[in-house]
């Protein structure tokens, strides 16, 4: 049995470095998310895209928007600026699309996106280095119903929906020969035509919507550090304080 083990292992262990890293059709690495959770003018524009850019088809169904005074917006603010779907500060943010419209059109009603930062964490990282390198990798696909395709979400079937922010790109590949196959390897990024911000504007914006995406998902989650810390400080200072008094009262016992 054992040798049998070490047989298969040694079998996995030289056929993984043949494996190409970003094979076209098979997705690529996930790129590291900043975290902007604490960044609360991060969150405020990651709220506007938001509200701009997705909340046309995807809905946050159990986000209220009086929620987003906790990120620093008064509520003229949000009324001013974020309610378009609705003309109630309390209401949830639901999406603007007809859901059987949306299932005609993209054969598939658009997710609820309030817990999508929470749910797309896999092998490759946490959810927001999924949902930052996902909006990062649209290109043009004249063979997709929608015109799109992306590099980390293969056949994808929803368009590029901040494709005038970032342009239009194509990614660039690199044929390789890999057991008598060939396979195209992801090697770079070619602009096809300019968007209405730089590519490091661009990189900017989508960690502020992937920001606020996460927070969404767990809008005390940073509350919850910072108790769970000072918890565990209590903890430590207490195990002290207990350990002492156990040495002072056994003493004389012994």
């Amino acid at each position: 049995m054992k040798k049998l083990l070490l047989s298969a292992v040694l079998s996995i262990a030289a056929f993984l470095p043949a494996l190409p890293a970003h094979a076209a059709g098979e997705g690529v690495a996930w790129d590291k998310a900043p975290d902007v959770t604490n960044d609360l003018p991060a969150l405020q524009n990651g709220a506007k895209l938001f509200v701009n850019y997705c909340l046309g088809c995807h809905s946050a169904a159990y986000m209220r928007y009086n929620r987003l005074r906790d990120i620093g917006l008064s509520e003229q603010q949000i009324k001013d600026n974020l309610l378009f779907a609705t003309d109630k500060v309390g209401e949830t943010m639901k999406a603007a699309i007809d859901p059987k419209q949306a299932k005609e059109w993209f054969g598939a009603v658009p997710p609820d996106l309030t817990l999508i930062a929470r749910s797309r964490s896999g092998h490759g990282g946490t959810g927001a280095d999924y949902l930052y390198t996902f909006l990062r990798t649209f290109y043009r696909d004249d063979t997709k119903a929608t015109g799109w395709n992306n590099l980390a979400f293969p056949n994808v079937g929803m368009p590029h929906a901040l494709w005038q922010l970032q342009g239009e790109r194509e990614p660039v590949f690199e044929a390789m020969q890999q057991h008598g196959h060939e396979v195209k390897v992801f090697k770079a990024w070619k602009q096809v035509s300019p968007g209405a911000l730089t590519p490091v504007q661009y990189d900017q914006a989508v960690s502020d919507l992937v920001g606020f995406l996460q927070w969404m998902g767990e809008p005390e989650q940073n509350t919850r550090v910072r108790v769970g810390v000072w918890v565990l400080l209590f903890l430590l200072v207490f195990t002290v304080i207990a350990w002492r008094l156990n040495a002072a009262y056994w003493k004389d016992v012994r």
